[in-house]
């Protein structure tokens, strides 16, 4: 079975507090977008994980795809598969692409061997995996908050812009983004800023980790700089970077605007 892992974007990301676990509780709206990994499941003689594509630095039995399946495999007893994950959704970008390869891994084992899990079910299979797994079950726009892994529903429909990511191929440890934050609660509540018209997100919704990030790697303030420049109606970067995304109204073609070295995604948001 062949499924496409998404990408997602933050639309405005808020470090709230400390936890006392160590993690952090955020506020955010996670919207999803088509650029996609592609995963491969087939049943076979032991299992196996591959991986073709962008290089996955570490150990490939740590992989959330391999981690996925014996979580389950230990409540399920699943015959043993060959994962083969395509990447191309590039990795400390602040997209979660391995995070939706992890949930899509629950998604597929569920269909192909019959499971019967309901969405909470595999949700809960997800969030032990990282704190946005559980986002890419549904993998429609929610508002989260909690680690990241706790979601209300959320109106924000973008499906008549267009939206461009630039990557600068600059890999931002999460460890390394935390380091400059100090916790505060926002100016301005995620969910009214997004009930307004895009055109004023530019002034009352933003990301906590731009500051610090952007003072380590000018390239993606350069970024977010020139996709205004451009004509988006918003830009921002996702997560905890190194991506930066910008919306606009209509199609639009950044092909030479940036450096040839850089990882560029454009297309129609859902």
């Amino acid at each position: 079975m062949v499924t496409f892992p998404n990408a997602k974007i933050n639309l405005g990301l808020y470090v709230t507090e400390k936890r006392p676990d160590g993690f952090h509780n955020i506020e955010s709206c996670f919207y999803p977008v088509q650029w996609t990994d592609i995963l491969e499941i087939i049943p076979a003689q032991g299992f196996a994980f591959s991986s073709t594509g962008i290089a996955i630095p570490g150990d490939p039995a740590t992989n959330l795809c391999a981690k996925a399946y014996h979580l389950m495999q230990k409540d399920h007893s699943l015959p043993p598969v060959h994962i083969h994950l395509h990447k191309t959704i590039p990795i400390g970008a602040g997209l979660g692409g391995g995070s939706a390869d992890g949930a899509f891994t629950i998604k597929v084992l569920n269909s192909l061997f019959n499971l019967g899990l309901q969405t909470p079910e595999m949700e809960a299979y997800a969030r032990p995996l990282g704190s946005d797994c559980a986002f890419f079950i549904r993998n429609e726009p929610v508002y989260c908050f909690g680690k990241g892994d706790q979601f209300e529903d959320i109106q924000v429909d973008l499906s008549q812009y267009f939206i461009v990511l630039v990557n600068p191929q600059v890999h931002v440890g999460t460890a390394e983004a935390y380091a400059g934050i100090i916790p505060k609660q926002p100016e301005y509540a995620v969910k009214e800023t997004l009930a307004l018209p895009i055109q004023n997100w530019k002034y009352r919704l933003s990301n906590d980790f731009e500051t610090t990030v952007c003072a380590k790697y000018p390239v993606i303030r350069d970024i977010k700089n020139t996709l205004y420049a451009q004509g988006a109606l918003y830009a921002s970067m996702s997560g905890s970077g190194s991506t930066v995304y910008g919306i606009f109204e209509k199609e639009k073609d950044v092909t030479g605007i940036f450096p040839p070295n850089f990882m560029i995604w454009q297309g129609k948001l859902g």
